[in-house]
């Protein structure tokens, strides 16, 4: 048993005012309350994603997204609680209605801003200069690199999202210190660096190249097909994307690999900022937590038997 927990991969994403770190059993959530407290919750991974198709390839990358989505509105929502000053009697959780629109909402927009947005701009503009379809296929995967690199750079420029991206290097540098098998301690975790290779923002920026290779084999359609593209391949898209992360971290020695992830490590300077003490604090909290509800898990039997994931949650924004 201690082996297996030795051995386990831990992931997460930053949250309101704390983090959120997903074990091989449980999730955990550390929060900072106003009066200074850290409060954690540690819970379950939802059975929904823990089936036989967490193994098997392309289809997995769905599956883990879409526990991603689920696992990280509910730690969102209760960081919102614990850092709003609510007491333990005052936190409930979101309802199924509330998280199944929410979710729905974020989904629709991300695809409308990311995806419809970057085609339509290139459909108006682009091809009405060029027959080509590669050419207008790699136009609209520019355009959709452009469209991500301005959004996260707005959103860098709202102090509550700094305060995110604080968290979100805290998370990825206690991650480094679990995996280093040092002591969680601030002074351990200062060691790291603030990137790390499977972070979130690493499986979003694999997902703007994959999705450039996977149209450019679609040609250039009436629009209306275009457009059910982009929303019909996406599952697509996540799976291979995922299967490509993976593959970089079980190779993470390999030269060629370590060179194909610098891009994403670079840009991880746009969604990391500096922590400061407390914000590791709260990260290694979370990441005890999480240790500990798998350890527990583990030794009453009761674990859901999820495979580890090999790519963060990202940082939550």
């Amino acid at each position: 048993m201690a082996q297996a927990q030795q051995y386990s991969v831990y992931g997460g994403q930053a949250v309101i005012e704390g983090v959120m770190i997903r074990g091989r059993h449980v999730y955990s959530v550390a929060a900072r309350h106003p009066t200074g407290v850290i409060k954690t919750i540690t819970r379950p991974i939802p059975t929904w994603s823990v089936n036989r198709f967490r193994r098997i390839p392309f289809i997995r990358g769905t599956l883990v997204l879409s526990e991603s989505l689920v696992v990280g509105m509910r730690a969102l929502t209760w960081s919102a609680q614990v850092s709003s000053g609510e007491t333990e009697e005052d936190e409930q959780p979101i309802p199924a209605v509330a998280m199944a629109i929410t979710l729905a909402t974020s989904v629709v927009l991300g695809i409308g801003l990311f995806f419809i947005l970057p085609l339509l701009i290139t459909h108006g503009f682009v091809d009405r200069f060029t027959d080509n379809s590669i050419l207008s296929n790699t136009a609209e995967g520019v355009l959709r690199l452009g469209v991500f690199f301005t959004y996260l750079a707005l959103i860098g420029l709202m102090p509550s999202i700094r305060r995110v991206f604080g968290y979100h290097a805290a998370e990825h540098m206690t991650v480094h210190t679990q995996e280093a098998r040092l002591p969680l301690e601030n002074a351990n975790v200062r060691l790291f660096p603030a990137a790390h290779p499977r972070c979130g923002t690493a499986f979003l920026l694999t997902v703007m190249i994959v999705s450039i290779i996977v149209f450019a084999f679609l040609g250039t359609p009436d629009l209306p097909i275009r457009i059910a593209s982009r929303i019909v391949l996406i599952p697509l898209i996540a799976g291979v994307s995922y299967e490509v992360i993976r593959m970089n971290a079980a190779h993470a020695g390999n030269a060629i690999v370590r060179a194909g992830t610098l891009p994403s490590l670079a840009l991880q300077s746009m969604t990391t900022r500096p922590p400061d003490d407390g914000q590791i604090e709260v990260a290694i909290a979370a990441m005890s937590a999480a240790i500990e509800g798998d350890a527990q898990a583990e030794s009453a039997g009761t674990g859901a038997g999820s495979p580890p994931d090999l790519v963060h949650r990202g940082c939550g924004c």
